[in-house]
């Protein structure tokens, strides 16, 4: 897809990775970004410092793991500049723990957050693709969801069911003309992974402007997969000739980063 007088949704659109893509989509020419986030004065900020206009983008309060809060933004977008071509379901959070220091509730949003809130714009977004027979859903996960995150079960796990449910959109509306992208990154520039991630779990870390030119790149060539990490392509590719394999290498990962903590 060409972003060429598009109109796309972002969420998590504050700061980071939703931010840099509504600056690289206004780049490639698209007609409006509608930028969404919990905090209304951060996300209208971003939007201004997107585009000091106003007039190609604006930032609205958003709480994505409300379906209502969704499909009003949804129908927002739609009230203001006609269809929702681009809905970038993208964002997200970390949360600590791994088993049995992770709560219930831990758990519970993590899943709320990175696996419904996809569902979500999926319904909402799907309608009006489906009607005029072309649209583009592009769902924020992590490499972690292809792979694993090693201080993170809540993480790992719901980031690989988004994968999944990307999978699923992609298998079930192909023929509708609808394309799917999931964006898997490695460590990235932003408040959620700073430069000083490391423990060997990144191969290094990216500014979310890079992202964003390889965010572009991939949907203008319409591939399911976003690896701004390039190296992770090769990772899963291991893991699916054995996986066994892949498994000792993880649990050696494993002690050598509870080792350099210790």
């Amino acid at each position: 897809m060409e972003l060429n007088d598009k109109v796309a949704v972002i969420t998590g659109g504050s700061g980071g990775i939703g931010k840099a893509m509504a600056s690289a989509f206004l780049r490639e020419g698209a007609k409006a970004v509608v930028l969404a986030d919990l905090d209304a004065r951060a996300v209208a900020d971003a939007a201004l410092h997107v585009d000091p206009s106003g007039l190609r983008c604006s930032g609205t309060a958003c709480d994505v793991t409300n379906e209502a809060d969704i499909t009003a933004l949804t129908e927002h977008t739609i009230a203001t500049h006609g269809q929702v071509d681009v809905f970038c379901s993208n964002a997200g959070a970390g949360a600590a723990g791994v088993l049995t220091d992770a709560a219930n509730d831990v758990w519970q949003s993590q899943w709320d957050l990175h696996v419904m809130s996809h569902v979500y714009a999926a319904r909402a977004a799907l309608p009006g693709m489906l009607e005029r027979g072309s649209g583009y859903l592009l769902n924020t996960a992590s490499a972690a969801g292809l792979l694993a995150a090693l201080n993170s079960g809540p993480y790992t796990v719901t980031k690989a069911a988004a994968v999944k449910f990307a999978e699923f959109l992609a298998i079930t509306h192909g023929d509708d003309g609808i394309k799917v992208s999931v964006l898997c990154p490695q460590g990235v520039n932003t408040a959620m992974g700073p430069k000083s991630l490391g423990d060997g779990m990144t191969d290094g870390i990216i500014e979310a402007d890079q992202l964003a030119d390889v965010v572009i790149e991939t949907m203008r060539e319409e591939r399911f997969h976003v690896l701004p990490h390039p190296e992770v392509e090769e990772y899963v590719r291991r893991k699916g000739d054995n996986v066994d394999r892949w498994l000792v290498g993880m649990q050696r990962l494993r002690r050598k980063s509870i080792d350099a903590a210790s």
